[in-house]
């Protein structure tokens, strides 16, 4: 560890490993991801948050806030899901500025394939460093220290 990093808070320092773990998690599950189903990681959430919303939809400034996107980013990701058929585009019939992100049904099924190799990585990924006491502390840990509160997991929903 470097002299400056030893020198920091148990804080910074946890903080520090937080952003480091994350950046090289992200990096190896959108690999498999990618590899695996063509995916992304930010299109698997996309997928998994339009499964999730009612009627399969969601508008598309909210699905960017969600996913933590800016609107320009949204429409860039979109538009490739658009085009693998996984999205469509539909108009709100009582205001025409709203736009909507429809998830299809090859997009239903592209999340349900992708999310058994996800979760079963995501799985492999902490379990081969962490049992599974250790696991739930880390878990109850950071959901302490989180800032907004979810019950989520990142496999599809049955419907």
């Amino acid at each position: 560890m470097s002299q400056v990093l030893s020198e920091q808070s148990s804080a910074v320092r946890a903080f520090v490993a937080l952003i480091r773990t994350h950046a090289a998690v992200i990096r190896q599950l959108n690999a498999q991801l990618t590899r695996d189903h063509g995916l992304t990681i930010n299109d698997y959430e996309v997928l998994l948050r339009l499964a999730r919303a009612e009627d399969g939809r969601m508008r598309r400034v909210d699905l960017a806030t969600e996913v933590l996107l800016t609107a320009s980013g949204i429409t860039r990701l979109l538009d490739g899901l658009e085009k693998a058929g996984f999205v469509e585009r539909a108009s709100c019939d009582s205001d025409r500025r709203v736009v909507y992100a429809v998830l299809t049904d090859a997009g239903r099924e592209r999340l349900r394939s992708a999310s058994t190799s996800h979760v079963a990585q995501i799985e492999e990924l902490f379990a081969a460093r962490l049992d599974r006491s250790e696991q739930a502390h880390f878990a109850s840990l950071l959901e302490r220290i989180a800032l907004e509160e979810s019950d989520e997991d990142c496999a599809a929903p049955d419907a």
